[in-house]
């Protein structure tokens, strides 16, 4: 059963309706604040998995529009990026930084030394650690080719998207029960001054908006330039020592003309109609990568892989109790923090984000995570991702 753009799109839509109304009626996922794409698009993939299995029916999703949500969401990050809002929160940003290549360092020394335990190699570990969970499916696929290529690892492509795909999931469950932990045992409460004033469209995904067709023309042609421009700076920047994936040029490309507009005064970026657009590309991007979810090559992973990715999850939520949100400040900005932490650390961005918006529709708004957590888990990652899997390659482990 193939179904085409439209018919995967349809379902996308039907997929977040469904996690909703599900929601709705669940106090148990509501209590640990998991996320309407998560919730509705792995039912959907049980679903699928259950048909192949039992009745031989396989479902195939188109997947066409998949990355161009991804970008659009990447580029109403950028779009909403402004530099002085951003200064404001400019310690908390680099604190955070150095709490996520902490992150990034214990995941690549966890998964090297697991894999070297359970008698595997050692880029095994790796593939199961930063590369994949905290670099996603794009960051995964690229060092994959060049574990295969370099240094002869069979199949990694194939255990790298597997990693990747297991992180997704793991990563829109493990964030809201983290953060609810936190909020609940230290009995924490949102800062007042973090109130709808100073929120972003990112930060309340439910509000009603005030927005002309003239604005999300506007608003679209800004998303579309982002697009064009960060894909063909992607394009020139393969091969090179500065090669980043294409959704962080996306990205780059959002700041500097939502900025670059607005300091001589030409434009000013409508910030709703930006999170408008951005909310529901994020929440279409989530849903169809979740439902198209192949579980069966999930379940057909090896045992010691299994095994690493299991321990990485654990300790991924350790980490985020007992360092994020400590270093963060241990208030509620921090646990909502942590939330967003597991989301990327394990998964990506967009997961992260419908992590936080989870627990702030249910616990009240956190303006600072939603200023931290994109730029760091969508731009500055990827680089820092990049020296600390070169720096581990460069260790005599590889044999």
């Amino acid at each position: 059963m193939n179904l085409d753009t439209l018919e995967t799109l349809m379902a996308a839509a039907l997929v977040l309706l469904l996690g909703r109304q599900i929601l709705a009626r669940t106090s148990l996922l509501r209590t640990y604040s998991i996320p309407e794409p998560v919730v509705g698009g792995l039912l959907v993939a049980v679903l699928v998995f259950a048909l192949r299995n039992s009745a031989h029916i396989e479902v195939q999703f188109d997947t066409t529009l998949q990355a161009p949500l991804m970008l659009t969401f990447f580029a109403t990050i950028g779009l909403n990026a402004d530099l002085a809002g951003l200064k404001a929160g400019g310690r908390a940003l680099m604190v955070f930084l150095g709490v996520v290549v902490g992150l990034l360092v214990m995941q690549d020394a966890l998964g090297i030394g697991l894999a070297w335990a359970l008698g595997q190699e050692r880029l095994l570990g790796l593939l199961g650690a930063s590369v994949t969970l905290s670099g996603g499916h794009g960051t995964g696929a690229a060092w994959a080719k060049v574990f295969a290529e370099r240094h002869g690892l069979a199949s990694a492509t194939e255990i790298a998207i597997a990693c990747a795909t297991f992180g997704l999931i793991l990563g829109g469950l493990v964030g809201g029960p983290v953060a609810r932990f936190l909020i609940t045992h230290y009995r924490l409460t949102p800062d007042p001054k973090s109130g709808v004033a100073g929120a972003s469209g990112f930060e309340q995904p439910k509000a009603v908006r005030t927005i002309t067709a003239e604005v999300v023309i506007e608003t679209v042609a800004l998303i579309a330039v982002c697009l064009a421009v960060g894909s063909v700076i992607a394009s020139c920047l393969i091969g090179t020592a500065f090669e980043l994936p294409t959704f962080v040029c996306v990205l780059f490309v959002g700041v500097v003309l939502r900025n670059g507009l607005a300091v001589p005064g030409w434009y000013q970026v409508f910030e709703p109609a930006v999170s408008l657009l951005g909310n529901v590309s994020l929440g279409l991007f989530l849903a169809i990568a979740l439902m198209s979810l192949r579980l069966w090559d999930l379940a057909s992973l090896a045992l010691p892989l299994l095994a690493i990715l299991a321990v990485q999850a654990i300790a991924m939520a350790v980490y985020a109790i007992v360092v994020t949100f400590r270093v963060m400040g241990r208030n509620y900005d921090a646990a909502v923090l942590a939330a967003g932490h597991c989301g990327f650390g394990l998964g990506a961005t967009p997961t992260a984000i419908a992590n936080m918006q989870a627990i702030t529709d249910r616990f009240g708004p956190s303006h600072l995570a939603f200023l931290v957590v994109p730029m760091v888990g969508a731009f500055f990652i990827d680089i820092a991702n990049a020296i600390v899997i070169k720096l581990f390659l460069l260790l005599p482990i590889y044999g």
